[in-house]
């Protein structure tokens, strides 16, 4: 299913929100979503693997992101904290998905939950982790353009 990945990562944010948020007990967290009706046409394997992968590793993405903000990541709102941590996961873990599918992912999600400009912030910081997490491939997009 095409958009089966794209409500994965929809439900992942919702989860790590949650998460963020209220430190809310991940097995909770996702009983509680699997309750939305559209869970059933989620791809659920991509959803763990980003839920429990994110939340297994947030200590090195965070520590990967922080050199490419501007503020602390724990200042950023919950929302672009959660999207940012998921784009980076999936550019370190996922080389399945393009580069510019997780930028376009993660500013379409930034589209749709978070603040008015959060996206051009999304885009930014996921298109400077790209470059350090994914250089080869940053390069081939490049050297394609040319």
């Amino acid at each position: 299913m095409a958009g089966s990945r794209k409500l994965a990562r929809e439900f992942t944010l919702q989860g790590l929100y949650a998460w963020l948020v209220g430190g809310a007990d991940v097995t909770l967290i996702v009983a509680n979503l699997r309750e939305d009706e559209q869970f059933k046409r989620v791809d659920e394997a991509f959803f763990r693997t980003l839920l429990y992968g994110v939340l297994k590793e947030e200590d090195l993405l965070a520590a990967r992101l922080a050199p490419l903000l501007d503020r602390p990541l724990a200042e950023l709102s919950p929302i672009e904290h959660g999207i940012l941590l998921i784009g980076a996961y999936e550019l370190l873990h996922c080389p399945d998905v393009p580069l510019r599918v997780v930028i376009n992912e993660g500013v379409e999600l930034a589209k749709k939950f978070g603040g008015t400009d959060g996206h051009k912030y999304v885009n930014g910081v996921l298109d400077k982790a790209a470059a350090d997490l994914r250089p080869l491939e940053v390069q081939a997009a490049r050297a394609a353009r040319r």
